[in-house]
């Protein structure tokens, strides 16, 4: 039988090895994962089941989240900021203007949108997976408010913020033991209104990532296509494969598949030779690195504790 415990491991742990999974593979064409026959064997500047910044941002939320007591944005904000002074070997664009740029916590990333005017990545969805487990008791209003907070430290575009609300409820949703799939009207209907239809196109049944109208980078076609991945497969790993197989932000999009996969199936699910080689580096943390019993150990603390 598969625990609640499993499911919020499941979210943490699949969130990682999908980021480690699909970061060789970043940028490239579709089909290179099938194409090259490898998995977990690094590449592309990664060592073999290397995390990316996907999984070493969800770090650190979910360790102020613990040592904290709860969501306390400053203290978040300042760990990103450490973090990407510690010039970690990827970091967005947009995420490190919006760290580096000298603004306040509470004003950086709204000050990005105003003179960019494009804010819509997945940078926030692609560190989901700890919050989403941390605020999975509070329940759904709750959950989707937090996502939307965190979200909007580094992304001013309210579009970002609802895709990662989205997540955040899904995932509750699966860790409850309920399908998440079944789920989706209701999430949708806690959409902001500005953005529902957006997303109700991205994440209806009959959508499919060839569908998507701009690169899987952005927010939206990035939630569609790891749920489609979820609702297309039968198991873990096939879903976090084939969201590697769609190519483009490959270790991002296969990041989000797996925190929802693996909420779905539970750690037992995740392959264990995925598992073996997994570590996560913290850069301007020291010589910091997790391993997969240190996410397993996070995980298990986020449910214990979470927000209620």
């Amino acid at each position: 039988m598969t625990t609640r415990l499993d499911r919020a491991v499941g979210a943490v742990l699949g969130s990682a090895a999908g980021d480690a999974l699909g970061a060789p593979y970043e940028f490239g064409p579709a089909g290179a994962l099938t194409a090259r026959g490898e998995e977990m064997s690094g590449g592309g500047g990664w060592d073999p089941g290397e995390a990316t910044d996907d999984t070493q941002m969800a770090v650190l939320v979910g360790e102020s989240l613990l040592e904290r007591g709860g969501l306390d944005l400053p203290d978040v904000f300042a760990r990103f900021q450490r973090w990407a002074a510690g010039e970690p070997k990827d970091i967005g664009l947009q995420t490190e203007d919006v760290l580096t740029n000298g603004e306040p916590w509470d004003l950086a990333a709204a000050l990005h949108f105003q003179i960019n005017a494009r804010a819509a990545g997945n940078g926030s969805l692609m560190r989901a997976a700890t919050s989403a487990v941390y605020f999975a008791a509070a329940g759904r209003d709750e959950t989707m408010a937090a996502a939307r907070r965190i979200a909007a430290l580094t992304h001013g575009d309210r579009a970002a913020w609802e895709g990662t609300a989205v997540l955040h409820e899904l995932v509750r949703v699966a860790m409850d033991g309920t399908d998440p799939l079944a789920a989706l009207p209701a999430t949708l209907a806690a959409v902001h209104p500005a953005h529902r239809e957006r997303y109700g196109r991205v994440l209806a049944p009959d959508w499919h990532p060839g569908l998507a109208t701009e690169f899987n980078g952005a927010v939206w076609p990035c939630l569609g296509s790891a749920v489609w991945a979820v609702r297309t497969t039968t198991g873990f790993a096939q879903a976090v494969r084939a969201a590697v197989d769609l190519g483009g932000d490959t270790d991002t999009v296969a990041a989000v598949t797996g925190a929802l996969a693996g909420a779905v199936y539970g750690q037992r699910a995740i392959p264990g030779r995925w598992t073996a080689a997994l570590h996560v580096p913290l850069p301007g943390f020291g010589d910091r690195v997790l391993d997969a019993d240190g996410l397993r150990a996070l995980a298990q603390r986020l449910a214990a504790t979470g927000s209620r």
